[in-house]
């Protein structure tokens, strides 16, 4: 798979890019729409959380910003990557190419947008006084994590998805259930015993407190939180990869 996303790579990029454009033709405010989610976002949350439910957490703003950042980049990345494969038919059934770099062209068409969500963050973070210490060297590891994790659940998602178009609207509902169970409104850290475990086995709950350790409380992130981050996007990649290469095989009919 390697080889293959190598030998590809310009075809990835204009793929990427090609989506990117796709993504926002024929809208006023374009690619600044990506910025924008996350904002509006982040406005109806602090309302209800500092408003109505107030919070204590120090610096909420950015709290809740950076989570909606994080879960935004896992929700694009494999709502497009689910859907890749079926909305490329003439790629799949005229063309051979290794059909993974659909998937990941979207999982990069993801990235793009994540990459500009967060350049929003850092300016709040810049106008809000706070500036990241040495701990911030943690957080590109935990980033390539979530692109990992991104490609691997997507390459899983986008075969199923080929042959039982039901996936999507469960994956829906699914994104909906983790949204709440992914703490981007509230500190999992709070927690004690083993519903805190329990939580944090999603891995994207895990991500988010260790993304906010490093980059908004200076916190020297624990090595078994990487560790369990890493392997969890890994053995989720190769899940991903062995159902996509076992029902690779029907695409064309399928599509």
């Amino acid at each position: 798979m390697i080889k293959n996303l190598c030998k590809y790579r310009c075809l990835v990029k204009r793929l990427a890019v090609s989506d990117f454009n796709v993504r926002y033709k024929n809208s006023v405010l374009g690619f600044f729409w990506s910025l924008l989610d996350p904002l509006l976002m982040l406005m109806v949350l602090y309302i209800i959380f500092v408003d109505v439910y107030p919070s204590t957490q120090k610096n909420y703003h950015l709290f809740l910003l950076l989570g909606i950042v994080l879960w935004d980049f896992f929700t694009k990345g494999t709502s497009m990557g689910l859907s890749s494969i079926i909305n490329k038919p003439g790629l799949v059934r005229q063309v051979y190419i290794p059909r993974e770099i659909l998937i990941f062209s979207s999982s990069i068409t993801a990235l793009m947008m994540a990459v500009l969500e967060l350049g929003v963050f850092g300016a709040f973070m810049a106008s809000s006084g706070l500036i990241p210490t040495s701990t911030i060297i943690y957080f590109p590891f935990i980033f390539l994590n979530i692109f990992i994790l991104v490609f691997g659940t997507s390459l899983a998602l986008g075969a199923l998805n080929t042959y039982y178009r039901d996936i999507q609207y469960i994956w829906a509902v699914i994104l909906q259930a983790g949204f709440f169970a992914s703490g981007i409104f509230i500190d999992f850290s709070t927690y004690q015993g083993e519903f805190k475990n329990l939580l944090l086995l999603n891995p994207m709950a895990r991500i988010i407190l260790i993304s906010r350790e490093s980059l908004l409380y200076n916190t020297v992130v624990s090595s078994s939180d990487l560790i369990y981050c890493f392997a969890s996007s890994i053995v989720m990649l190769v899940i991903g990869y062995l159902i996509f290469i076992n029902l690779e095989p029907g695409f064309a009919e399928e599509v």
